[in-house]
């Protein structure tokens, strides 16, 4: 665990699987007077993303995965933003004002960056960095989203996105409709053109790791037994797909791909 904004969990993991959590926490320190929200804001999925830690940390001790998430809600500060998106620090979300994030000056939002950005992005910049020396990472980011935005019911109940480089949502969506029995959907209900693919654009694409971020409908884990539930069969899709897709490029299946 590193700092007071990010922690690294299972850092030794033994896996080529490195998760990624970046709305992993509804915290808001007690000087930013719970940006001026309720209890049912700083509670709700604008604050962060419900069930996606505990889905993650499963996932990355099924894997034997290393573990990066945020300490802090996404209002202080988005992580899966760049600075200069508004949306890294909205005074709007979905229907709520966000009284905390309005008029705030170019030092106030820099502030912002520099405490809950910077230190986020350095560490995971950082692991992915040292475990490439052994071999090239998989980064899979978990996220969660509500069933109802903007009054509207949404269908999809598991989302697998990618930017430029689809190559690990390719495989995944193909075990996934074999042996799924969920509403899974290639980027939805968010996709590049909406802004949330930044973390795979800033440490993945960059270094040509195979990636895929996976978005999972919030009723589907509520409860820590479907929470334990989701994170196996993601695990069973990932190591599956991964199986795929090696095989595709080098004609066998690695030896660590069932881990």
């Amino acid at each position: 665990m590193t700092g007071a904004t990010v922690a690294i969990r299972n850092r030794d993991g033994a896996s080529a699987f490195l998760i990624v959590c970046e709305h992993a926490a509804n915290a808001v320190p007690v000087e930013f007077d719970d940006l001026g929200l309720d209890e049912a804001a700083r509670s709700s999925h604008i604050a962060w993303d419900p069930g996606a830690l505990a889905v993650a940390v499963r996932l990355a001790e099924i894997l034997d995965a290393p573990l990066v998430e945020s300490l802090v809600s996404r209002l202080l500060y988005d992580c899966n933003r760049p600075p200069h998106e508004a949306s890294a620090v909205p005074a709007q979300s979905e229907v709520y004002r966000v009284p905390g994030n309005e008029g705030l000056s170019q030092i106030q939002r820099r502030e912002r960056v520099e405490r809950f950005y910077l230190p986020f992005r350095g560490e995971l910049a950082a692991l992915i960095e040292e475990r490439s020396r052994a071999a090239l990472p998989l980064l899979v980011t978990v996220h969660s989203f509500t069933p109802v935005y903007f009054g509207r019911p949404r269908e999809v109940e598991i989302g697998m996105l990618h930017d430029a480089d689809s190559r690990l949502a390719d495989a995944v969506l193909a075990v996934a409709g074999q042996h799924s029995g969920f509403d899974v959907r290639r980027n939805e209900p968010y996709g590049p053109e909406d802004g949330v693919t930044h973390t795979l654009r800033e440490h993945a694409l960059p270094h040509g790791l195979l990636n895929v971020m996976i978005e999972v409908r919030n009723d589907l884990i509520a409860t820590p037994a479907d929470q334990d539930a989701m994170a196996g069969r993601l695990a069973s899709w990932l190591t599956a797909a991964v199986g795929i897709q090696r095989a595709s490029s080098t004609g066998e299946t690695p030896s660590w791909a069932g881990r």
